[in-house]
């Protein structure tokens, strides 16, 4: 039975329902939409819609969930549609969930009736739900999500700069033609030019440090669109999931997706930067140039020119921008007719996302291994 199944007595149509999925991407958000909803039970107890009992019930279910996603052994099933619905399926299925059954009422009337007394104490699962929409609770997750990749992206932004400051340390007195128009114009000192990339990471590491500020908004309590009468402490929430503020407006906070496009922009932006360095690097290497030579462990060769040495790693640098200015295009197009709060085609935003993280965390460090074994 879905989460959003209250009212339906049919079933959707097997491509539709495919269309609508979004677990197979949405599932990195497990750990996450844990946290979030630990938090969430921790605040129910305290607005008095759960007793402290079915509070630490709820958070242990949530915890065995948590063990099986880190071993490996939670299982989607095909009637998982998204994160929420599998885990919120699985909690039922380890602590006990009357919303199971064929028939049921929308989740959050069940979960306020029972909040008052009624029902059996095999309903403590389905409280989880009370007040909450997959709306709040989406844009919950991924800036939660988003609030944990961010400090391992700068360390590697990091990392890339020490690379650079090591290797301009080492080549102080070196003396090489500097260029405009690809033109040879004045010499310049080889260690000036590759700190020229340095201060180019520098900026983008202070925008990363100014954009964590805006991912680290609370949504978490706005419901569907208009928040909720049952008296959910959203700073108590804020402090307790790490963030450094609470969304001021509901409608908003539900269709917010500002910072995703923000990073993805970042993103981008970064990518042209290691791109450029690529590019210099690439036609530096060659022949013709001859000023550097990369490590073998950042080249590849021919299967037919066995005396090639092919700067692939800088020319996957360079081409994996196209796929990165690509996400921020698709992003803001997406964001571009959308009527007020939420909307399914939000649901765009994800795989750009984590398409982008993914391209970095491997872009960065190849990057500076490049730099720190180039000769």
């Amino acid at each position: 039975m879905k989460l959003w199944g209250g009212r339906f007595g049919g079933t959707p149509d097997e491509l539709m329902e495919r269309l609508n999925a979004s677990i197979g991407f949405d599932w990195r958000l497990w750990a996450a939409d844990i946290q979030g909803s630990m938090a969430y039970a921790r605040a129910l107890e305290r607005a008095g819609l759960l007793t402290a009992a079915e509070r630490d019930r709820l958070i242990q279910g949530l915890e065995a969930a948590a063990r099986e996603f880190e071993v490996g052994e939670f299982e989607i099933r095909p009637s998982d549609e998204d994160i929420h619905t599998a885990v919120e399926r699985r909690l039922g299925e380890l602590i006990g969930d009357p919303l199971a059954t064929k028939g049921r009422p929308r989740p959050d009337s069940i979960a306020l009736r029972r909040s008052s007394g009624q029902g059996s104490g095999q309903s403590v699962a389905g409280k989880l739900h009370t007040g909450r929409s997959r709306n709040d609770q989406v844009a919950t997750d991924l800036r939660l999500y988003l609030m944990g990749e961010i400090p391992g992206l700068r360390q590697r932004l990091s990392e890339l700069q020490e690379a650079i400051l090591v290797k301009a340390e080492q080549h102080l007195d070196v003396i090489m033609p500097g260029y405009t128009h690809l033109q040879r114009a004045q010499p310049v000192l080889f260690s000036h030019w590759l700190m020229s990339y340095f201060w180019m990471l520098q900026r983008d590491r202070e925008r990363l440090d100014d954009l964590e500020k805006r991912v680290a908004v609370l949504p978490l309590g706005a419901g569907a669109l208009a928040g909720h009468s049952l008296g959910i402490d959203r700073h108590f929430l804020a402090a307790e999931l790490g963030f450094q503020a609470i969304c001021e407006n509901s409608l908003d906070a539900v269709s917010d997706r500002d910072f995703v496009a923000e990073f993805l922009f970042w993103a981008a932006l970064l990518q042209i930067h290691l791109s450029r360095l690529a590019e210099d690097l690439i036609i530096w290497s060659s022949a013709e140039f001859g000023f550097v030579e990369l490590d073998d462990a950042y080249a590849t060769g021919s299967s037919l020119m066995p005396q090639k040495k092919n700067p692939d790693s800088l020319e996957l640098l360079r081409g994996k921008v196209g796929r990165l200015v690509g996400h921020l295009v698709a992003l803001l197009t997406t964001l571009k007719g959308l009527p007020s709060t939420y909307n399914k085609d939000l649901q765009e935003d994800k795989e750009p996302l984590f398409d982008a993280l993914d391209t970095l965390q491997l872009a960065l460090p190849v990057a500076a291994g490049v730099v720190r074994t180039l000769k």
